[in-house]
């Protein structure tokens, strides 16, 4: 999708009203979370069952395999609160096996249409379907991958948000992918009405797990995931669909509604997207708890954003969590996590550790998250 570089949105906005739970220790945190009021809503979960028939790819999203999963809710704008719900409804649904991950989308569109036609072409330029996949959580080495009606694929590898300077890897390929699309109606026509459009995917884990970080999926697995979905206004023009454009002639900006809302026009904030759960029970997606690591991690990006933000006021990191408006003690869920800050002008890491596991997290300056891990003393 077309990248907006407007970091400025995250912050507070006029009128917002900050209610904070009066408890020791926790309304300075509140109010420091508050400064980022679309940055820390709490992401959507998808609990995806295993089964051992796979669906088979055609784009019919309504065979018996796929009754066993539940659409997702109703697509909303990547901004969420701060823009109206879609006209137009869009809901996606996952089931996996040994081998692959399995994704459905429903596209409900009364104009289908599609004009590009080769691997990896600028797939976002028509009105597309993409899947964002972070299998480690630690905001780097992603993958995307988007289709249009047309069944044309533009799959690429991130190796980091382009925020921190990322390159996207185009040449790489989503080894064995398989997917397909159905048209319920007709593609590129304007003179009837159609319903829409499904897509279904079969995505191998080896092509986006396997070579990078070795993960074994297996109940419990948990991934950050996000879906989009680029629309654009048309009119119709000899007999064709082309784009509206402003008076300088320019397309108008495309529509971007998604799965788990990004609280800003970009979909490259991987800390942002929902969390998928591999289960070997029903898909229940009440049985999605936010992990407590997640909580803790919470934290972290309030520094991230905080130290973003010092930067391009002061040209320089800031050394002292006390100044950025961060206290170095924090409650979650009744255990005391002590916050810690190493910073020089130019880069920071900063470090969460808690007295129920012991377990440290750590993030620096190009929002890279990781456990820390910690030798063990003779």
């Amino acid at each position: 999708m077309k990248l907006s570089n407007i970091f400025d949105s995250c912050f507070i906005k006029p009128g917002l009203v900050a209610v904070l739970l009066v408890l020791p220790g926790l309304a300075k945190a509140q109010d420091a979370f508050s400064a980022f009021p679309d940055l820390f809503t709490t992401p959507y979960g998808y609990v995806a069952k295993h089964v051992k028939q796979a669906p088979v790819i055609d784009g019919d999203v309504e065979d018996a395999v796929w009754q066993q999963a539940k659409w997702t809710r109703d697509f909303q704008d990547i901004e969420g609160r701060l823009k109206p719900q879609p006209p137009l409804q869009t809901n996606v649904k996952m089931l996996w096996d040994d081998s692959c991950l399995y994704v459905a989308a429903r596209i409900r569109d009364s104009h289908v249409w599609a004009t590009l036609n080769h691997h990896d072409d600028i797939v976002y330029k028509d009105n597309d379907f993409e899947l964002f996949i972070d299998p480690a959580n630690s905001t780097h080495s992603y993958f995307e991958i988007e289709v249009n009606a047309l069944n044309t694929i533009f799959d690429l590898f991130l190796t980091k948000p382009y925020r921190n300077s990322g390159a996207a890897i185009t040449g790489w390929d989503a080894h064995g992918l398989r997917s397909a699309v159905k048209v319920e109606g007709t593609l590129n026509d304007p003179t009837d009405t159609d319903k829409g459009w499904t897509v279904e995917m079969a995505i191998p884990f080896k092509a986006i797990a396997g070579g990078f970080n070795h993960a074994v999926i297996k109940d419990g697995t948990l991934w950050r995931i996000n879906f989009s979905r680029v629309q654009y206004d048309t009119k119709v023009q000899n007999g064709k669909y082309v784009k509206q454009q402003d008076n300088n002639r320019r397309d108008l900006p495309e529509h971007n509604w998604v799965w788990s809302n990004q609280g800003l026009i970009n979909m490259h904030y991987p800390e942002r997207w929902g969390y998928l759960l591999f289960s070997d029970h029903e898909a229940d997606d009440a049985r999605f708890k936010m992990p407590y690591a997640e909580e803790q991690k919470k934290y972290l990006w309030l520094v991230y954003y905080k130290q973003k933000q010092w930067f391009k006021d002061h040209h320089q990191y800031c050394t002292s969590l006390n100044n950025l408006g961060v206290e170095n003690k924090v409650t979650i869920t009744g255990y005391t996590n002590e916050l810690k800050l190493e910073a020089t002008a130019h880069q920071f890491i900063a470090y969460i550790a808690d007295s129920k596991t012991k377990a440290t997290y750590k993030i620096d300056q190009e929002g890279l998250v990781q456990q820390q891990i910690i030798p063990k003393t003779p």
